[in-house]
């Protein structure tokens, strides 16, 4: 089984930039596209397979959901098939904010399930580049209860960030990286384009959105009262992870939900992430050969479980995610 393409799901929002079609090689008459959906098994935007280079290839034009049916423990591995069937869990997304994004936090997976029957949100960013000067917001520099962050919400001056001395502010760099787990506070700042890879899960509860207003004038809704019983409230000593990154392969995450790894090949190199998963690819620079499939810059590959040690040739840096 040789490794998948997706179409990209490309989403126009009101802070996307200009980045994700030339970083993906790819024309499109969009405009301020926010996101791409690398890999995805949301319901209403699950992912179809794309055009690998295979000749008469019977899985192309196939959704994901569709896929997995067909190929099962082959495709995502027996324990992954066993728990999710055909509900592929992770999500994979590069996201270009040419304005801040909302202040916003994802309920854990129990306030999810039981408020909106799916799973609750965990996810990470790698920075895979930035502008001089660019935040990243992520956690709390300041404890408070949930009945002061009503109150700071509710009683809200016009024009200024109620969040503003609360939310931790980092400066963000490339390779910077960030986990977040349910229920830490976050926003990506103006001038950060990144790869994000999280559990499927389209959850968001909106804090703050800086008064912005859509092309009808409208506001967007806030989720003050939803976002109350999910916020973390603790106060952390570090909220940017480390990494070494001298390691040809970089362990990023490990974590209930998802691990993450950054690998970078020169020429030639065979990687066994000793999983019974399957793995999801990421290519943020370079271009390569991987299991018999090219990949560049910008694409995503899904490596079947039965295939899932990678023969990379080539001179690339990846991003890659599985489940253990």
């Amino acid at each position: 089984m040789k490794p998948y393409k997706f179409v990209p799901f490309l989403k126009s929002t009101i802070w996307g930039g200009e980045q994700i079609a030339p970083f993906k090689c790819i024309h499109t008459d969009e405009t301020n596209i926010g996101e791409s959906w690398e890999i995805s098994g949301v319901p209403g935007h699950e992912s179809i397979t794309a055009d690998r280079g295979l000749v008469n290839d019977v899985d192309l034009d196939m959704t994901l959901p569709a896929l997995i049916d067909k190929y099962k423990g082959l495709l995502v591995g027996d324990k992954v098939f066993e728990r999710f069937g055909n509900n592929f869990p992770l999500l994979v997304k590069f996201i270009d904010s040419r304005q801040d994004l909302s202040i916003q936090v994802h309920p854990d997976d129990e306030l999810a399930g039981k408020r909106h029957r799916c799973a609750g949100k965990t996810e990470m960013w790698y920075i895979i580049k930035s502008d001089p000067g660019a935040k990243i917001y992520a956690g709390m520099k300041k404890s408070i209860t949930p009945d002061e962050y009503e109150n700071l919400l509710t009683n809200e001056v016009e024009g200024v960030n109620p969040m503003a001395d609360i939310i931790a502010t980092h400066e963000s760099h490339q390779g910077d990286l960030f986990f977040l787990p349910a229920g830490r506070m976050h926003a990506i700042g103006a001038g950060n384009f990144l790869a994000e890879i999280q559990q499927t899960s389209d959850i968001t509860y909106r804090v703050y959105d800086f008064g912005r207003r859509d092309a009808n004038g409208n506001t967007r809704e806030l989720h003050t009262e939803l976002a109350k019983d999910a916020i973390d409230y603790k106060v952390y000593p570090e909220y940017r992870s480390s990494y070494d990154s001298t390691l040809p392969v970089a362990p990023l995450v490990e974590c209930p939900y998802f691990s993450v790894s950054r690998v970078v090949v020169q020429h030639a190199q065979q990687v066994d992430l000793h999983t019974d998963s399957f793995v999801i690819v990421v290519c943020l620079h370079g271009d390569a050969n991987i299991n018999g499939v090219k990949v560049h810059q910008g694409e995503t590959l899904l490596v079947p479980a039965s295939e899932n040690v990678l023969n990379i040739f080539g001179n690339a840096t990846f991003l890659t995610a599985t489940i253990h």
